[in-house]
């Protein structure tokens, strides 16, 4: 995955100082891009791309970032003295995530031994902020580090714009299919799909549930017994669903059969994501002797997809499953999890006032705090009511982070807000995958801020993304974020939100 990205990195100079003086830039530049690829810290290999002296030469540079597949995004530095105007040609054609790196080849200053030559060749302090400018009149969207190359910290930012300038490239191809239509008459999880297209990249296909019957009437049984097998294998479960002749195993059977068609529909079609509807799942009459659909909702499936990267929305929510698939994507390797959730009920308890986050089925377990348990419960919604086979977990407590897009009308607005999960007692009753969790700055102000904001009753979660991942990634897709942290007071939000009103009506570049 982020294998399949690289990051170029171009180093502003010019020939002002001679050739011996670039030389040295280029040295330098090479033993800085070696340095932070060899620290083990970035997921994305950088590539040097060398010096850029001229007008010409930055905007065949930027135009060549635009037309390369494996190129995510470009960080550019300016080890010396680079005159501004012949970036503006190139930083006006360049469509890449772009990434300023205020850094010096040198940590200190040597102070016994500078001279001119030193100086003149040194001056990102001057050059930086001279590139600086022109960022800021051409209003270039970008995300400015200051820290020197070689310090953790510094690394640890690059790293993560890296993540999620990945995750934008990823997006760009991104298909998303839709078994069935949104649930009727929901509004928050509809939306404008050509302007999400133009704005975030992705694209959105409607899928008739009978094409997917096609597939699903493929599925062998020697293929559907072996992924049944692996059921058994990864989780916990009653010895009795085991036994072929119990309607428990033929529920996990069918189970299994719906994600190998889900899952061969979805590489055929070479999709990252897919929504389903509960009133939607085939041929309406299970006891119609045409019968082919699927006999429960694909639950089961669903999780085990959204695990492996795939994204999900319920009841058509194709912004949730467009998103899900970015913040796995921005994931990898990180080791605490992600998933799809939505607000199921409340829980008033004072300061330990909180929100359960579940869902009918489709909760990802890689959240879960200890081995899913694969069960099979009767579910009395949707078209197809019975037996149906899921994962039931809990989650892991821990801080993590709820984030959503909604559709404002004049622009995209994404919502993000931090969240503390916490211990949930168990639930005998309603046996699916739930999360508990108090929103910041507390219950009440979390949730008015978040019904405030416009924010959907679906989110996607995720333990291991930070505030600075979500701000690169509005940032780079140039949509308003609205964030609600420990500091958020209702009239400063309400305000925030007001101002921003007006930037997105008269001021938006």
């Amino acid at each position: 995955m982020f294998n399949e990205y690289e990051i170029w990195w171009v180093t502003g100079a010019q020939l002002l100082y001679g050739g011996d003086a670039v030389v040295k830039v280029d040295a330098h530049s090479r033993e800085m891009v070696d340095g932070l690829n060899n620290s083990g810290r970035l997921p994305v290999k950088i590539v040097y791309k060398g010096t850029a002296n001229s007008s010409r030469e930055v905007t065949e540079i930027m135009r060549a970032a635009n037309s390369d597949a494996r190129c995510a995004g470009v960080i550019t530095w300016m080890h010396t003295f680079s005159p501004a105007k012949m970036w503006i040609h190139g930083l006006q054609q360049l469509k890449k995530p772009l990434l300023h790196f205020h850094t010096q080849y040198n940590a200190e200053i040597p102070w016994d031994t500078m001279d001119m030559d030193f100086m003149n060749l040194n001056q990102s302090a001057h050059g930086d902020r001279e590139f600086g400018h022109i960022t800021a009149r051409l209003h270039t969207r970008r995300k400015v580090v200051v820290g020197h190359w070689t310090d953790t910290a510094t690394q640890d930012r690059i790293a993560v714009w890296q993540r999620v300038a990945a995750a934008w490239a990823d997006a760009q191809d991104m298909l998303i299919l839709r078994f069935g239509d949104q649930m009727n008459n929901v509004a928050v999880t509809d939306g404008d799909k050509v302007e999400a297209e133009m704005q975030l990249g992705y694209h959105v296909d409607y899928c008739p549930v009978s094409k997917l019957m096609e597939y699903y009437k493929k599925v062998t049984d020697e293929d559907t017994k072996a992924l049944v097998a692996e059921y058994f294998r990864l989780y916990a479960h009653a010895p009795e669903l085991e036994d072929p002749s119990t309607e428990g195993y033929l529920k996990v059977y069918n189970s299994a059969k719906a994600e190998l068609a889900l899952r061969a529909i979805l590489t055929d079609k070479g999709a990252k994501g897919f929504t389903t509807n509960f009133d939607d799942l085939g041929t309406a009459d299970i006891n119609d002797p045409k019968f082919v659909g699927f006999d429960q909702i694909p639950g089961l499936a669903s999780q085990r997809l959204m695990a492996e990267g795939y994204g999900f929305g319920a009841e058509g929510d194709w912004k949730s499953a467009a998103l899900l698939r970015t913040v796995w994507f921005m994931s990898q390797g990180l080791p605490k999890g992600c998933s799809f959730l939505e607000d199921y009920t409340l829980n008033f308890d004072g300061a330990n006032s909180s929100i359960l986050q579940a869902h009918m089925l489709e909760v990802c377990p890689l959240i879960a705090a200890e081995r899913p348990r694969l069960e099979v419960h009767f579910l009395g919604i949707g078209i197809r009511k019975s037996l149906t086979a899921r994962l039931v977990f809990t989650s892991k407590p821990g801080a993590g982070l709820a984030a959503t897009i909604v559709d404002m009308g004049n622009r995209f607005r994404l919502i993000v807000n931090d969240v503390n999960c916490i211990e949930s007692k168990p639930l005998p009753k309603l046996p699916v995958a739930s999360a508990l969790w108090i929103p910041e700055p507390d219950f009440a102000t979390g949730a008015a801020a978040w019904i405030l904001a416009g924010g959907t009753h679906h989110s996607c979660f995720s333990y291991d993304l930070t505030p600075e991942y979500w701000e690169d990634y509005a940032e780079i897709a140039g949509i308003e974020m609205l964030r609600i942290d420990k500091d958020t007071t209702i009239p400063a939000f309400k305000d925030r939100i007001r101002w921003n009103e007006v930037y997105y009506h008269l001021f938006k570049y």
